[in-house]
């Protein structure tokens, strides 16, 4: 089961609490009896290396475009159906 951070309103004393995830945490607080509020903290992902903005993804404007089109085949003439 997940742990849940509660604050109190009245003292801002914070509680950690175990309790599944559908359930909701009803007690008071422990130092004051006053009522809890659950607390939202915020993930601890940190992002490394390159390629997590829009300058590490692309070389440049003008380099990435003329690269593309020097890549790309031409398509080949139509034939022409003449009778020899």
């Amino acid at each position: 089961m997940p742990l849940y951070d509660y604050q109190c309103r009245k003292c801002n004393e914070v509680t950690e609490v175990r309790h599944g995830f559908k359930e909701t945490f009803e007690g008071s607080c422990p130092t004051c009896g006053g009522e809890m509020a659950r607390v939202f903290n915020p993930a601890g992902i940190v992002f490394k290396g390159s390629g997590f903005y829009i300058n590490d993804s692309r070389k440049g404007g003008a380099e990435g475009s003329s690269s593309k089109s020097e890549a790309a085949p031409t398509p080949p003439p139509p034939k022409s159906e003449t009778a020899a």
